[in-house]
């Protein structure tokens, strides 16, 4: 079917940053492509409570999967307009622990938080450029982490499968202008279900950043919504971490 409202598909959009950035897109107007792993009833849910929205389950390890998960995006609504690489997976291990930073656990974070998110950008390439001949650029927004700008997060490899989406953003904000723009959102500590016993890094949050608290889903698809509503940034990495990083 087609569609004369933006297309908008977002990653690991059935909880958390994900799902909020997909509810708020979908009330800027946009038609939302929803994406799992494995949680296939929940993203079918959330696409029925959003209305102009599908779901296609994708596991993004698998290059086969990437690729018909950009296919099945644009063949449901006949065009892609922004594309959201919010799925990621990370590893807690201390930092001192080299040993327990394996090459398995380095390939691993490496091939979702860096390679897929590269693959699904060169798939949705055509679709992206075609935005711009309907008068707007395409635009893609990486969701990093301020662990991938300053020497913190949950471990080494983690960190640095960041800090090497942070660079790609860059260079394929160059590579592909003017026809699309690539930024990412770095964000320090999220309110999520899965940051709920992190009860140290919440009291760093409060004590120490300039905000006094950590960031809300909602905080992070806020800034989603406004680098995808410009149509001049490009090659950005909007820290969003409540000013932490100036303590």
């Amino acid at each position: 079917m087609k569609t004369a409202s933006p297309v908008a598909l977002i990653t690991g959009s059935t909880s958390g940053i994900g799902a909020a950035i997909a509810r708020r897109l979908a009330s800027d107007g946009f038609s939302v492509v929803l994406h799992s792993r494995s949680s296939v009833e929940i993203g079918q849910a959330l696409a029925r409570e959003l209305g102009s929205a599908i779901y296609v389950q994708a596991d993004l390890t698998d290059d086969a999967d990437r690729v018909r998960l950009i296919r099945e995006a644009v063949a449901a609504w006949g065009r892609l307009d922004v594309l959201v690489n919010n799925a990621g997976i990370s590893r807690v291990i201390p930092h001192a622990d080299l040993a327990a930073a394996t090459p398995t656990v380095w390939s691993d974070l490496h091939e979702v938080n860096v390679v897929a998110p590269f693959r699904l950008i060169a798939e949705a390439e055509t679709a992206l450029r075609d935005a711009a001949q309907r008068g707007r650029p395409g635009s893609v927004i990486n969701i990093s982490s301020h662990a991938g700008v300053r020497p913190k997060g949950a471990s080494i490899p983690y960190a640095a499968t960041k800090a090497a989406l942070n660079h790609m953003t860059r260079l394929l904000a160059l590579s592909l202008a003017p026809d699309i723009r690539v930024n990412a959102v770095a964000p320090g500590l999220v309110d999520t279900p899965l940051t709920a016993d992190w009860t140290q890094a919440q009291e760093v949050w409060k004590t120490r950043a300039p905000m006094r608290r950590s960031a809300s889903p909602e905080d992070i698809a806020q800034a989603v919504a406004m680098l995808v509503a410009s149509d001049y940034l490009t090659g950005e990495i909007l820290l969003s971490d409540g000013g932490l990083n100036l303590t």
